[in-house]
Order: structure tokens, then sequence, then C-alpha cells
């Protein structure tokens, strides 16, 4: 199979990203692609589903009128936002959003102004990384994240019912956020060190271990699935590292994981998919190929092997 030319043939959300990172293509050629993410094929029908109001679904991150019965839905509004973010659309696209938001939505939580972010570790680091994309200002959060680190390094979004041990799934997003806001702002010295930290608390565990016996911390550290939303498995922090351009040999073990998952073809295979209402499919169903997985993990071991 011509895997380049399987991967291009793809929505421009994906593709761009293909010609880019992969194919190796100049700027012109990427860049027009990505530009075609506000007019056309995934990007272009969730920008058409957003409110008056500036949010999608009614809510800020459950729909209007959830509660509870089902599983999660990834309709609301910080779902959206974070799809469209990762999918590289331009924030120009979503020109007075951050504006809409600040007057119009309210957190679920103790009915908290959106842009000052609430208790949740997973949430504020959501909402870092879309404020900064969009020109909200959300310092308050990179400040609240070096605060609300826990002692052996990272976060967990249960600390507010009183867990002191940081988890993987809460410590890969925070960092995520932290280092959008850095990227685009700069940082400050706290948040930096924030995030550095929680970098090292995922490294001590070479992704995917625990730090107490060695052991794999559980099966679904090698369970991939796209979109990976709130969970951690080795590919989704090998991504983050990758993008903070942080190569380090305590991750060797956790890359070989990802090549291992590599299908003779070239591809690797949606291990999961999440439960829940969504706007409409982005990728393939379990056990099948997926181009988003195949354009992580492909790029991921190009960083790996180039270093």
């Amino acid at each position: 199979m011509d895997l380049l030319a399987w991967l291009r043939d793809s929505d421009p959300a994906l593709r761009w990203q293909v010609e880019r990172d992969l194919a190796g293509e100049p700027p012109a050629v990427w860049e027009a692609t990505r530009a075609r993410i506000a007019s056309e094929g995934f990007g272009a029908r969730l920008l058409a589903l957003q409110d008056p109001d500036g949010q999608w679904a009614g809510g800020a991150f459950f729909p209007a009128g959830f509660r509870g019965g089902e599983p999660q839905p990834w309709t609301a509004t910080t779902w959206t936002l974070n799809t469209l973010r990762e999918w590289g659309l331009d924030a120009g696209a979503l020109s007075g959003t951050a504006e809409l938001l600040a007057q119009n939505s309210r957190w679920e939580y103790g009915n908290l102004p959106y842009w000052g972010g609430e208790v949740d570790c997973c949430i504020n680091a959501w909402t870092l990384a879309n404020g900064v994309w969009l020109g909200a200002d959300v310092a308050g959060i990179a400040s609240w994240f070096a605060e609300h680190r826990l002692p052996d390094g990272g976060w967990n979004c249960e600390w507010v019912s009183g867990s002191a041990r940081s988890s993987v799934h809460s410590t890969l997003n925070a960092v995520k956020g932290l280092l959008a806001f850095e990227t685009a702002t700069g940082g400050t010295p706290s948040a930096r060190a924030a995030r550095l930290a929680g970098e090292e608390y995922l490294l001590e565990r070479g992704l995917f271990r625990r730090r107490s016996t060695g052991e794999p911390i559980a099966p679904w550290v090698t369970e991939f699935g796209y979109p990976f939303r709130w969970r951690y498995d080795v590919l989704n922090a090998a991504s983050y590292f990758r993008d903070a351009d942080r190569p380090d040999e305590r991750m060797a073990e956790a890359v070989a994981l990802i090549r291992a998952a590599r299908q003779p073809d070239g591809t690797w295979l949606q291990a999961r998919t999440e439960r829940g209402r969504v706007w409409f499919e982005v990728d393939v169903p379990a056990g099948q190929p997926s181009k988003w997985l195949t354009l992580f993990a492909a790029r991921v071991l190009d960083w790996w092997d180039a270093r």
C-alpha cells in the first residue's frame, strides 16, 4: 500500500498534517490545505453547529439538559473547541467566540465564568490551551497549575476529593495545556517549572510503568484510540514529548511499544472508541486501520529516529 497516498486521501484537518509532518511538503502546500478546514469537511461541519451565544450544544462541558444516566457526551463547548484547535483551525474562523463565551458560558461546577476555569485539572488544561488560541486572558489558570501541583510532581483531577497521588491522565493533559500557554505567550517561570515537573513525573515512569513496582500501569497504556480526548496512552504521551521536542532515553521502551503496534502494511489500528454522543464520527471503528493514529504514530517514530 502507498501509505502516504492513503493518508492524503482524507479530510483537510488530517491531510495538512500529513503533508507537513510526513510528506515534507513546502509551507505553501500544507498551509493551503490547512486553510480549507474552516470551509470544508469536519471543521466546517463543527463551525456550523456553533450556537449564537458562542457555545456548542448549549453548555460548557456538558450539553444543555444533561443530567447523567448516559456516557459522557462529546458535543459541548469545551470538547468542540479542543477538537477544532487540535485540528489546526485558524483562530480567526472563531472571531468573537472568546468574548461570547465570557458573556454567556458558565461551568456546570459552581456556575463559574468560562475563562476563569474551575477545579478539574483536565478542564483547566483545555481551557488554558483554548484560551490562548482564541486570545482570552487565561493567565490565572496557568498560575493555578503551579499552585495545585501535587508533591509527587503531577496533578490529579480527584484532588478535590482528597487524592494526593498524581494521575497520568491528569498530568498529561496539564502539561499539554501549559505547553500551549508557554508557546503562545512565552509563559512564566512558575508555569514552566510546573510543566517540567509534570514531564519528569511521566518520564520517571517511562511513560507507562508504575514507579513503585516497575509493572505496567494498566493494559490501556497501549490501547491507542482516536480521538484521544482525556485518555492517556503511550502514543498520546509520546506525541506530547514530540510537540515539546524533548526526546529522553527514558521514553525508549514506550516508543518501542508504539513501533511494535505497527501493522505489516504500515498502519496502526484503532484499539478502542469512546461511548457517548458525538456530532459525527471522525475516525474508524475499533479494529480497523486508523489514519489519525497512523499519522500520530508515524511522526513520533520519525521524530524519535531523527533525534
